[in-house]
């Protein structure tokens, strides 16, 4: 780090000793960069009212609230913790998320989409992630001896947040995993990049994705993470309960799970309407 500012190196050894992941570390120097670039000035010497006027530009020019978001989480640890401002970071506000409801394939529709893989390493990957509910970063770190089929459970190691937890290891998948492996014999990594001691950088998976959707002939905005909600979806039509699939995903929030009963139809069907317990006589009289 000889060339850094003394002001990043301070940065980066603040992100260091709280254990946030590299790509976030990344994320977080990217965006405290971008803001110093537009204004020309060392971040130190900006204000509050220069953040405001940053997320008014970067509002101005249709950046996504994931993004956006992101940036404000830079922010405000850049100001919080590395400047040690207290009273700036909730000052800087997140940008609200839209209420949309996720898109959720159904059961046959992820078998076709599946099917629709052409790379054996992508489609034993892309099953896993529907299998387990895992994210794409999370499919891609799995090393071999996650896999505890004596256990019946894959460990994901540093998920979102830096955390641990097991999810459920299918028998079916067990068994797609084991012919993989006999005919890939991936010696570290479950799903290896190109060099066998990496894995696979998550953009490939997102791209075959993407291609499987083409050849299936689907017409839903299907990406990687539709995986995961279909997952979700799937367990709640077919009666889990909703605080076991919140540990399944890795939620802090019960909230973060419940909108899965929004497009759960299965459940919504299958709820009474009020309507059913009147005695209401249809045809009027007279």
């Amino acid at each position: 780090m000889a060339d850094l500012s003394p002001l990043r190196r301070r940065m980066i050894e603040d992100m260091t000793v709280r254990n946030l992941s590299p790509a976030t570390q990344r994320s977080y120097i990217s965006a405290v960069s971008k803001f110093s670039r537009y204004f020309g000035r060392s971040p130190d010497r900006l204000e509050l009212e220069d953040v405001r006027a940053f997320q008014v530009h970067l509002v101005s020019t249709g950046i996504s609230w994931p993004a956006l978001n992101q940036i404000v989480c830079a922010l405000r640890f850049f100001y919080g913790v590395t400047l040690g401002e207290a009273l700036i970071p909730e000052r800087i506000p997140y940008a609200r998320e839209p209420r949309k409801l996720p898109v959720v394939l159904s059961a046959d529709e992820v078998v076709q989409f599946l099917e629709a893989v052409s790379s054996l390493k992508s489609r034993a990957a892309l099953t896993t992630a529907y299998a387990a509910g895992l994210r794409a970063s999370e499919v891609a770190g799995l090393r071999i001896e996650d896999i505890d089929s004596a256990r019946g459970v894959i460990q994901v190691r540093h998920g979102k947040g830096a955390k641990d937890r097991n999810v459920m290891l299918s028998p079916q998948l067990l068994g797609i995993l084991r012919t993989y492996w006999r005919l890939a014999h991936p010696r570290l990594y479950l799903f290896p990049g190109r060099d066998e001691d990496h894995p696979i950088d998550p953009t490939v998976l997102h791209a075959a994705c993407r291609s499987a959707v083409k050849a299936a002939g689907l017409t839903k905005r299907v990406t990687l993470h539709t995986l995961r909600h279909s997952f979700a979806t799937h367990l709640l039509e077919n009666g889990t309960d909703i605080r076991i699939i919140q540990v399944l995903l890795g939620h802090n929030n019960l909230s973060s799970t419940a909108r899965y009963t929004q497009v759960a139809t299965h459940t919504i069907r299958a709820t009474q309407s009020p309507l059913d317990r009147l005695s209401l006589e249809v045809t009027p009289s007279g």
